[in-house]
């Protein structure tokens, strides 16, 4: 099973982690992970400021700094795992990625954080949940 797991370093990534390892028989090894980080970009105006390679520094820095504990955990758990980052909207790059792949399910935290419609979910778990056809696996 191809599986996506969006993460975003936060305390409910980490909750959807100790899930999924603490359920082998659900979501074991023997599965295909993809674990995506999405960094939202930086607004146009700060980026006329910065010049290119500080751009890339900063975009490899936040990538790194969720994506680097994670790859560990994973190596320890002998998931066979893919990494990457995509820049943009969270919700929307997870779905579009969701669907241009072909993944058969996608395993998210839930934060419930933003505002007062989002509470149950937060706002890039309901606005994955809105824009695609690929079941989510919610871990609150």
């Amino acid at each position: 099973m191809k599986i996506l797991l969006p993460l975003d370093g936060s305390h409910y990534t980490k909750r959807m982690l100790s899930y999924i390892a603490a359920h082998d028989e659900l979501l074991g090894p023997g599965h295909e992970y993809l674990m995506l980080t999405v960094i939202e970009p930086i607004p146009s105006y700060a980026t006329s400021f910065l010049d290119r390679a500080t751009l890339e520094a900063y975009d490899h820095q936040q990538a790194d700094q969720v994506l680097g504990p994670v790859r560990a955990f994973a190596d320890q758990k002998g998931w066979t795992v893919r990494m990457a980052q995509a820049h943009g909207s969270p919700a929307q790059v997870i779905a579009e990625m969701a669907e241009k792949e072909k993944f058969d399910l996608i395993v998210m935290g839930t934060h419930g954080h933003s505002s007062l419609a989002n509470v149950m979910m937060g706002s890039v778990t309901s606005g994955v949940v809105a824009r695609c056809k690929v079941p989510v696996l919610l871990i609150r």
